[in-house]
């Protein structure tokens, strides 16, 4: 069965987005995937939907690209969170 959170939101998108807010800092995508317990390739995905929504940004260090929440970015995982909080 589902919980209630499956219910409002997309897992992982969602997830991704309270990690990134977690730790302040930049993150990989591969560690990311792990975290939210992805494929690397559906990460890459997620991402690029966010990034397109201006949730995050990119920040290429040498062939690394580091991952930033956005200001807009950190308010709809506060706000994410703040819900599922409310639903535990």
């Amino acid at each position: 069965m589902k919980d209630n959170f499956d219910i409002f939101f997309r897992r992982k998108p969602a997830l991704m987005l309270v990690a990134l807010k977690k730790l302040s800092k930049a993150r990989y995508g591969s560690i990311l995937a792990k975290e939210v317990d992805c494929t690397y390739s559906h990460a890459v995905k997620i991402l690029q939907t966010l990034e397109s929504l201006a949730l995050v940004s990119f920040e290429k260090k040498g062939r690394i690209k580091l991952i930033k929440l956005t200001k807009k970015g950190r308010d709809v995982a506060e706000d994410i969170d703040s819900i599922r909080r409310q639903l535990m």
